[in-house]
């Protein structure tokens, strides 16, 4: 009997693969992105140290206040905004994109396009 893996399961795998080829450092910190139903969450990373150096979601509630809803591809772009205006305050210019096992697609794309507009490398 053939038993099929979950889709989490299958993001989980993938993720620790990409994981294993990069990492965070404090020139080139690691922007890792996490979706999950109802919302979205992005942080930039330092991997060295293992310190989390901006992060925004659509659970704060100065993003959930300007969105009507937290899961679809407009939230996606506001969330990249607002990560790239935080990362760019602090100084941060380039970054890694971890894009956490997700397909680089929808949601993902939307908010790394939107991240690349507010001024971040990657």
């Amino acid at each position: 009997m053939i038993k099929k893996k979950s889709r989490a399961e299958v993001r989980e795998k993938k993720h620790l693969k990409i994981r294993n080829r990069f990492s965070g450092t404090a020139e080139r910190p690691r922007l890792s992105v996490f979706r999950s139903n109802k919302h979205m969450y992005a942080q930039i990373i330092d991997d060295t140290i293992g310190h989390t150096l901006v992060s925004a979601s659509t659970l704060e509630k100065g993003v959930q206040s300007e969105l009507k809803y937290t899961d679809n591809i407009e939230a996606a772009k506001y969330l990249g905004s607002v990560i790239g205006k935080r990362a760019v305050e602090k100084g941060i210019k380039e970054v890694v994109f971890d894009r956490g096992g997700f397909i680089y697609h929808g949601k993902i794309e939307a908010l790394a396009d939107a991240a690349r507009e507010a001024g971040l490398q990657f």
